[in-house]
This record gives C-alpha cells, sequence and structure tokens, in this order.
C-alpha cells in the first residue's frame, strides 16, 4: 500500500484522475479477500489486483465508468448458479468493492499521501480509513496521529484486519513491529529481500563487518555491525517485533536467545535441529534462568517444513511461516 499511495500521489499531482478500487468485505471461494486493491487510471489498470480473473476485469470496467461519472460507488458481485461460469467463482462466494473517485489535483488525497509516507517512515502502526458514499474521502489514523483527514464520532477501536464499520472502511496498512535478523548469512541474505517485499521491516545485525555490507540486503531498513552479547545498546526490541536467529554458532545463537525472550517478542525463530534446541533451551532455562513462558516463544527449527536445503529455500519456508503468523495474529 506504501507503493501504491506513492503512485496516487504523483499521479494526481500530474494532473490524472484514479479510481482506486477495494475489496471491503467477502464471503465463500472469492479470489481475494477485504482490503485487496487495484488503482485505475484512464488507461486502465495501474498497479494492485483484486483477484485477476472475470471479477476484475468487471471492476476495471465499472472503474472507466466512475471516471466518466466523478462520482463514487459501491457494487456487489453476489453469485448465483448463474453466475459461476460469467465471473469465475464457485457458487455462494460473494464480494462487496467500492470504486473511489479521486479527482486530479485532489489536495486532500495529496496531502493524505504525504502524511501516510511520514507515517511510515516513523514506523507508526497505521490505518487507511475510506469513508463509503459517493462523496467520500479518505483519512488515516496512528497512535501519535490520531484520527486525520475525516470526522469520527465517537471512541473507535481499529482492528489489525480489514473491516467496515458503518459508512466507513479501515485497514491496517504498516505495523509498528520490526524483524531483527541476527546473523548476516546466506540464508539472511536470501530472507531480508523476500521480507521487506512482502511488508515486514527488516533490521540486520552481526558483528562482523563482511557480513553487514548494506548491499547484501536489499530492502533492510538497518543493517548493524555489533556485540552480538550487547544488542540493547543498539536496539529495543518489542513486543510487536519479530525475531529470527541465525548467528553462525550454538554459543552466539544462545546469546542473542537469552537477550531478545526477555523482550517477549511476537515471534522467535531459531535455526537449527531438534536435538540442538533441547540443549539450548536447558542452557537458557538453567544458566540464565529464563521463564518457561519466555522459552515457549521459540519456534525451531525455524520455518515451515517444506523440505529445503537451499538458504532460498530456508528463507521461503522461513517467510511463509512468518506471513502465516501476521495473518493469525491479525484475525485472519
Amino acid at each position: 500500500m506504501r507503493n501504491m499511495l506513492k503512485i496516487i500521489k504523483n499521479k494526481l499531482e500530474q494532473g490524472q484522475s484514479l479510481v482506486l478500487v477495494t475489496v471491503i468485505a467477502s464471503s465463500g471461494a472469492t479470489p481475494r479477500g477485504a482490503g485487496a486493491r487495484m488503482l485505475i487510471g484512464r488507461e486502465g489498470r495501474i498497479c494492485g489486483t483484486i483477484g485477476g480473473g472475470a471479477v476484475e476485469y468487471r471492476s476495471e470496467q465499472i472503474a472507466a465508468r466512475v471516471l466518466e461519472e466523478k462520482t463514487s460507488m459501491g457494487h456487489d458481485f453476489t453469485l448465483t448458479k448463474d453466475d459461476v461460469q460469467n465471473l469465475g467463482m464457485i457458487c455462494g462466494g460473494a464480494c462487496d468493492v467500492f470504486f473511489h473517485y479521486l479527482s486530479a489535483g485532489d489536495i486532500h488525497t495529496i496531502r493524505l499521501c504525504e502524511e501516510a509516507e511520514a507515517q511510515f517512515q516513523k514506523g507508526s502502526n497505521l490505518w487507511l480509513l475510506t469513508q463509503l458514499g459517493e462523496k467520500g474521502r479518505m483519512g488515516l489514523y496512528s497512535d501519535n496521529l490520531g484520527f486525520w483527514g475525516i470526522p469520527v464520532s465517537g471512541e473507535r477501536k481499529l482492528s489489525r484486519h480489514p473491516e467496515r464499520l458503518g459508512d466507513l472502511f479501515a485497514e491496517q496498512i504498516n505495523v509498528s513491529g520490526r524483524v531483527y535478523v541476527f546473523g548476516g548469512g546466506h540464508v539472511a541474505q536470501e530472507l531480508v529481500p523476500v521480507l521487506a517485499h512482502v511488508g515486514f521491516r527488516c533490521v540486520v545485525m552481526d558483528d562482523r563487518e563482511e557480513f553487514t555490507r548494506k548491499e547484501l540486503f536489499p530492502g533492510a531498513e538497518e543493517v548493524i555491525c555489533g556485540d552480538l552479547q550487547s544488542i540493547g545498546d543498539y536496539m529495543t526490541i518489542g513486543q510487536d517485533d519479530y525475531v529470527c536467529v541465525m548467528t553462525r554458532g550454538h554459543a552466539y545463537d544462545t546469546v542473542v536467545q537469552a537477550q531478545v525472550l526477555r523482550c517477549r517478542p511476537t515471534y522467535c525463530g531459531v535455526i537449527g535441529s531438534a536435538f540442538k534446541a533441547a540443549g539450548v533451551r536447558k542452557t537458557l532455562k538453567e544458566e540464565y534462568g529464563l521463564l518457561e513462558e519466555e522459552l515457549d516463544l521459540v519456534t525451531t527449527p525455524i520455518g515451515l517444513n517444506i523440505k529445503g536445503e537451499t538458504p532460498a529455500e530456508i528463507a521461503i519456508s522461513i517467510a511463509a511461516q512468518m506471513i502465516l503468523h501476521r495473518a493469525e495474529r491479525n484475525g485472519l
């Protein structure tokens, strides 16, 4: 969404009108769930997808009409038996799509895109809010910004997953948590670009200069060369953060775990065998005094069991596990 907002800002400043197409609710076997988005201009789809197929094709046609009529609208794709072939979805599925018209040069939306980028750079929890009406506008909410851009009556508790709240659609588009990767070896070098591509904000730390060259980690927010026995001197890990431990040896893995588990991150994956994990757990408990509930935070061996062997395959298995953890944590 961050990149899409940058594109929206640029296109509006260039004098182009747009339609932001958003799935605001879905049920059954629809291609994409709530929060799926694509951006449409005069020449067709610019970026994003709501799942492809006939539904997306029909949505592009509706978006073209919205551009002509210059007014936002919603449309329900509700399936009957006769719709199955036409829409390419299993009978019983349905999705509610909102077509948000954005007029060329719209100062409010341009400012929203600028404020959203500022919040992304701060690493804030950030929600995009959409008023579902013909003249509805978009707004933002973050922990340090409050509600921005649209009036919101009363106290609204925003969920981690996309949802409709009356005439308002809210979607969290950024989370404050980072991924701290300890160890800059081959697996980390494969892992970080994948995680960055799917929206994780990565920080890499190693105590070896040759493994902390920034060019090794495309997409990383920060690469740190420092003492693994004093990681608190370089960062503060919180309960919204993820940790991947893949240093060059058991001793370093143990030292890192002894520090990060006390911070109780939402995820702590450690490379290694089940046999190794049992020994490390015993050491962490007896020598470092970690509690059982802290030790239970560890996922090891790290990653989903896809029988991967190469660094790239292992990185994919780790990224998949973290995507799953993020989705489950968000109530999806």
